[in-house]
């Protein structure tokens, strides 16, 4: 059943299958904000629980069908299992059960909805026009996959009608939506394991693109092949306005990067310094989208340049875990190779002529039997490369398929435990050294580990 063009209020009480999750967290706190009755539950007892439960949620620890209580809507992620009790329940009761961006669609009912798009960066791009909006002086609702210093959280309800929300392309849930404004970062081949080739996930892009109304307008990366690919094809249709960006000579906004402190903007005669406090070419792309939107909103460019400086980054975005003896500690959500080499990019100038060591964790069984060499290549770019065991998140182990496939490409780099990765690193890095954790799954905790072993 899809209540997507739906009000909230004709959702009557809510509850969130995996309510601890990024995701499914942002939606519940809009709908809490706006009056919603919303209960929810996870595995495990999640910060963000606690949050919601201050603003009025009724949270439980643990599945159980008897907490669904008198839900009359229930929302489901697609981490969620079938066999999971409160979604059998919920079944078995007839009660309706939207995907989590069948939910956040019905928030987005009477607002402008401005969405990005993209195989990577969507959370950082999403994270950087909501900052932006808000230190231009609006109000904007958002919904990001990750948390943001700078906004303090991951969603809120805000007062005025522009919606900024991520569109997740990995199950083909961002066609769910009806945006005004659409960013495409990047088009690549990914998520394999739901879209079975590379075609199927261009022509979801294509799709997407189309929800767009005339009035519409798409905002497409001119660096990256797939996105000018879809460009063209977009353009060709004729039946929205589409907006090319990036450092190439045809870019209708164009990027000027000459490295860190020496970057603009230009659209047409005018150019535009902006102040990044993030580093690498991709977060300078990011940024070129996110000032395009705001200006496309009307924001003065000046101001939109400005606001920028105030964006410092999203969590599990080249973010720092800490520094000890010299050597600089960042944590990277990074699980495609493409990401993994920006990552790498960004650290190489981070470290300015020093060295880089990276702990990498691959993400699912099947992205690492899509990819391995091209993980390999990415990871030999780093000084130091250790790899962890397949991070399994949704999916069962498939025959055959473990981390060896990258750790035995690699020239500078080995298969390691947890505990070996702490101890390489600590004898290893050096006074000025960078040091990434990589991956989505929980590599993330290694961080802090690494930043105490080198402080000992």
């Amino acid at each position: 059943m899809n209540q997507s063009s739906d009000s909230l209020q004709t959702l009557g009480r809510v509850h969130f299958i995996g309510i601890g999750g990024v995701g499914m967290s942002a939606v519940a706190r809009i709908m809490v904000s706006r009056g919603v009755p919303v209960s929810g539950s996870d595995a495990k007892d999640l910060p963000v629980m606690g949050d919601l439960s201050s603003a009025g949620a009724r949270i439980a620890v643990g599945y159980d069908a008897a907490n669904l209580g008198d839900a009359e809507t229930v929302v489901a992620g697609s981490a969620i299992r079938p066999d999971n009790p409160e979604l059998s329940a919920a079944r078995a009761k007839g009660l309706p059960v939207l995907h989590r961006s069948e939910a956040l669609a019905a928030a987005m009912a009477d607002h402008r909805v401005v969405l990005v798009a993209g195989t990577h960066g969507k959370s950082t791009t999403t994270s950087m026009v909501a900052v932006l909006l808000k230190e231009s002086g609006g109000d904007p609702t958002f919904a990001i996959g990750a948390n943001v210093p700078a906004l303090g959280v991951n969603a809120a309800h805000g007062s005025s009608d522009i919606f900024v929300a991520e569109a997740d392309e990995s199950d083909g849930s961002f066609l769910n939506y009806k945006p005004l404004v659409a960013v495409v970062t990047n088009v690549e081949a990914d998520h394999l394991d739901h879209y079975g080739t590379p075609e199927a996930v261009f022509a979801s892009f294509d799709n997407f693109a189309a929800l767009l109304p005339s009035e519409g307008v798409l905002f497409a990366c001119a660096d990256d092949a797939g996105a000018r690919a879809l460009a063209e094809r977009t353009a060709a249709k004729g039946t929205t306005r589409v907006v090319t960006y990036g450092t190439a000579d045809d870019a209708d906004i164009r990027l000027y990067d000459d490295g860190p402190g020496n970057v603009s903007v230009a659209i047409g005669e005018d150019r535009h310094a902006l102040d990044l406090q993030v580093p690498g070419r991709h977060n300078a792309l990011n940024a070129t989208a996110a000032f395009a939107v705001a200006v496309e909103l009307g924001v003065l460019p000046e101001v939109a340049a400005e606001a920028l400086a105030h964006f410092t980054g999203a969590s599990r975005r080249f973010e720092l875990k800490g520094q000890a003896r010299g050597v600089r500690v960042y944590d990277d959500y990074a699980h495609h190779p493409t990401e993994v080499r920006a990552a790498l990019s960004a650290a190489r100038s981070v470290a300015a002529g020093k060295k880089v060591h990276v702990l990498f964790q691959p993400h699912l069984f099947s992205r690492t039997r899509e990819f391995a060499p091209e993980f390999a290549a990415a990871l030999d770019t780093a000084d130091t490369a250790l790899v962890l065991d397949i991070y399994p998140a949704r999916e069962d182990p498939i025959p055959g398929v473990t981390s060896a496939l990258i750790a035995d490409r690699l020239a500078k780099g080995r298969l390691v435990s947890g505990n070996e990765a702490v101890d390489a690193i600590a004898a290893v890095a050096k006074d000025g050294d960078v040091v990434l954790t990589v991956g989505a799954g929980d590599v993330t905790a290694y961080g802090p580990v690494i930043v105490e072993a080198l402080g000992g």
